[in-house]
């Protein structure tokens, strides 16, 4: 460990310690000063909520805060790039993914760490406690168990379910991928795409890639042992749901000529030589954190055509799922939507694609210390902290919902509810 990541991580521990342990915690909305308020507030008042809810159960969203709370759970299976640490050690990191959805979306979150590694467990308890939420966030659970757990949730439960982990880089990812091929001068149905990664995110990525328009017959998913194809024996269902006919082994055969190299691997695995076989202008969404597939500049300097992206913050053209399931949640909590579904996370790809190719407001540029952002190769995905984010995506989401179905308090003002967003980037 160098001299600035001991820096860091020192600063870090204060920062998670002092002067109150953790990063969340709980505000009363309601007076209480006086024996009246808390007459009202708990007994005997409280009785009339409860009997309105025995009575009509959707009135839970008329006099609880259920409406604009969302779960985020793990079991510390698959946390960052620390792998399973545990579901106590996944705590910093769910207590972080709950402040975010405040500051980001005003919604509240509690972290919900669950010790166990038996899906049948996981599900079991979720189901239990999910009376208690709007939406329920999954997060930092290793593959195949996520696909399962997710897969069951979603059946079994009438909110929203999503295991961020697979669907916001996905979601993110897409965003990218639409402004990188315009930039490039490539129609979607024509690219040629290489993800190597066959974990949670990878899978959800190749999943929305087809959803996109790519064809099947042209992505190819590479693994730890090279290229997932029909010939190999050793493949699980959900890996041999994309296996090629092709015969080819490697993840340098696969990238000759390919026109996208999408990593949600580990650092260093695409090398120089393997992206100067890509095709022309090659996108490269280089995703392994902290340290990717191929860094930046060695990218640049093996292909001055590149149109690249990284997960880190210290480059352009972060892929960062905090673009994503802030937004998600807030538009399917205020729709009550039964589901987060392909078309909801498609409209918040698109939403996304479509902000980054507008002017970018002076605020923005203020808020990261530069003079000039513009649409190109150096910035193609919007910035995390442009304020545009939450009406932007939760509007198109929310519209998405309603428009498939899965909407049970349907807007039916937008521009009312586009004010009613805007109002809580003030509050």
């Amino acid at each position: 460990m160098n001299a600035k990541d001991t820096t860091l991580d020192a600063e870090a521990l204060r920062y998670h310690s002092e002067p109150t342990p953790g990063k969340i915690g709980i505000v009363a909305t309601k007076p209480h000063a006086t024996q009246r308020d808390l007459a009202l507030a708990y007994s005997p008042g409280v009785a009339a909520p409860s009997r309105a809810i025995a009575a009509e159960p959707d009135d839970i969203y008329r006099y609880t805060g259920r409406g604009n709370l969302v779960a985020v759970i793990s079991n510390g299976t698959a946390v960052l790039g620390l792998g399973n640490i545990g579901a106590q050690a996944s705590k910093p990191v769910m207590e972080g993914k709950a402040m975010l959805f405040k500051t980001f979306a005003g919604l509240d979150a509690f972290d919900i760490e669950v010790d166990t590694t038996d899906p049948d467990d996981f599900v079991r308890t979720v189901r239990n406690i999910a009376p208690t939420f709007g939406g329920i966030n999954l997060e930092d659970i290793k593959a195949p168990e996520c696909f399962e757990i997710e897969a069951r949730l979603r059946r079994e439960l009438d909110i929203p379910v999503m295991h961020d982990d697979q669907h916001g880089t996905a979601i993110i990812a897409a965003a990218a991928l639409m402004n990188a091929a315009r930039i490039a001068g490539k129609e979607t149905a024509t690219l040629r795409v290489v993800i190597n990664g066959a974990g949670a995110a990878a899978i959800a990525s190749a999943r929305l890639f087809l959803k996109l328009g790519i064809l099947g017959k042209n992505l190819i998913l590479c693994d730890s042992k090279g290229v997932v194809a029909a010939h190999r024996t050793d493949l699980n269902p959900t890996k041999r749901e994309f296996a090629t006919t092709r015969r080819i082994s490697t993840l340098a055969e696969a990238l000759l000529d390919a026109d996208v190299f999408l990593g949600v691997s580990a650092p260093g695995v695409l090398t120089p030589a393997m992206l100067r076989t890509m095709s022309h202008n090659p996108i490269v969404l280089a995703l392994a954190n902290p340290v990717p597939e191929i860094s930046y500049e060695e990218a640049l300097r093996s292909r001055p055509d590149i149109i690249f992206a990284t997960g880190r913050s210290d480059y352009p053209n972060q892929v960062n799922n905090v673009l994503g399931f802030p937004y998600i949640f807030r538009a399917a909590l205020d729709v009550r939507a039964s589901e987060i579904n392909d078309e909801m996370k498609l409209a918040a790809s698109r939403a996304l694609a479509e902000l980054a190719r507008e002017k970018v407001p002076a605020e923005v540029l203020e808020a990261y210390g530069i003079d000039r952002l513009e649409f190109g190769r150096g910035y193609f995905i919007p910035k995390p902290l442009d304020p545009r984010l939450l009406v932007r995506v939760s509007t198109a989401v929310a519209r998405a919902a309603v428009e498939t179905g899965v909407a049970r308090h349907p807007v039916t003002d937008w521009e009312a509810y586009e004010r009613e967003l805007a109002d809580r980037l003030r509050q």
